[in-house]
């Protein structure tokens, strides 16, 4: 059987780290089993990872770096670019906003809004 191109072995590696990374984020897995850990896991530290794709990202990134790299030495390149690539998808594939949302434009804004939400609260 003939190697895999590097290219190729990336771009299935990026692929595999999405799907498993927004399983574990957003779905709730096969019989509810993920949906039923993160509950489990709850405030936990690892609870929290769970709720954090792009932190999240660069744990599932880890295992796929080691088969999509070349050599040892390409390892922790591999592994920040998988989780990039990951991050890209998920930023590529998110839903967009409902009509009429608006979004907040964050540039140029400073802690004040945050002091502000505090004294109402």
């Amino acid at each position: 059987m003939s190697e895999v191109a590097d290219g190729t072995r990336f771009a299935l590696a990026s692929l595999a780290v999405w799907r498993v990374t927004h399983l574990l984020v957003e779905e709730d897995g096969p019989a509810d089993a993920v949906v039923r850990l993160r509950a489990r896991l709850g405030n936990t530290q690892l609870g929290r990872l769970l709720d954090c794709f792009y932190c999240l990202s660069v744990w599932v990134a880890a295992p796929a770096s080691v088969a999509a790299a070349r050599s040892r030495r390409e390892v922790p390149l591999t592994w920040l670019a998988l989780s990039g690539a990951a991050c890209l998808l998920e930023r590529a594939t998110r839903e967009p906003l409902a009509p009429g949302a608006e979004t907040v434009d964050w540039k140029g804004l400073g802690n004040e809004l945050l002091w502000k939400e505090a004294e109402s609260a």
